[in-house]
């Protein structure tokens, strides 16, 4: 029997405040507020914002709607990790997992695992989903909640 591709991508971002203060930005309706261009259509959540259990979904352009499921949120740990279907392409699973530094600030250990569901999601590894794409991308929402952040009293940047 023969797998479909898997790769793995990670990146570690340094946040300018603590993982306690981190934490419940990572979430689709705190993203919203700093991340440009983020929208979602929340499906399911008994608190209204990012919980275990909690499903939504995502459209981006050329590619079907995405839908996310947290399934894990582990406040004490500052773990989220989420489970990402985008049909006929990927199934992608991302964990968040937040680490206090000893100024204050905290680092973000980003790590998605992609499994393509057949030549679309080859395709999508290649070229949206690429290691230098996927670089860009943790980068670029790491300057945001950065960006985010520094308005905020207690940033650390």
């Amino acid at each position: 029997m023969k797998n479909n591709r898997r790769e793995k991508r990670h990146y570690r971002q340094h946040l300018c405040a603590s993982a306690t203060e981190v934490f419940p930005l990572i979430c689709p309706v705190e993203e919203a507020k700093w991340l440009d261009g983020f929208t979602y259509q929340m499906i399911y959540s008994d608190s209204g914002v990012a919980e275990q259990g909690c499903v939504f979904m995502t459209s981006n352009p050329d590619e079907p709607d995405t839908i996310w499921t947290i399934t894990r949120h582990d406040i004490k740990e500052k773990v989220v990790v989420f489970l990402r279907v985008t049909p006929q392409w990927l199934v992608t699973e991302i964990e968040v997992h937040l680490t206090d530094m000893a100024d204050g600030q905290c680092s973000a250990d980003i790590t998605y695992t992609y499994t393509a569901l057949g030549p679309l999601g080859d395709a999508a590894l290649d070229a949206r989903h690429s290691q230098k794409n996927f670089e860009q991308m943790a980068k670029h929402w790491e300057s945001s909640l950065n960006r985010y952040l520094s308005g905020k009293q207690t940033a650390r940047c």
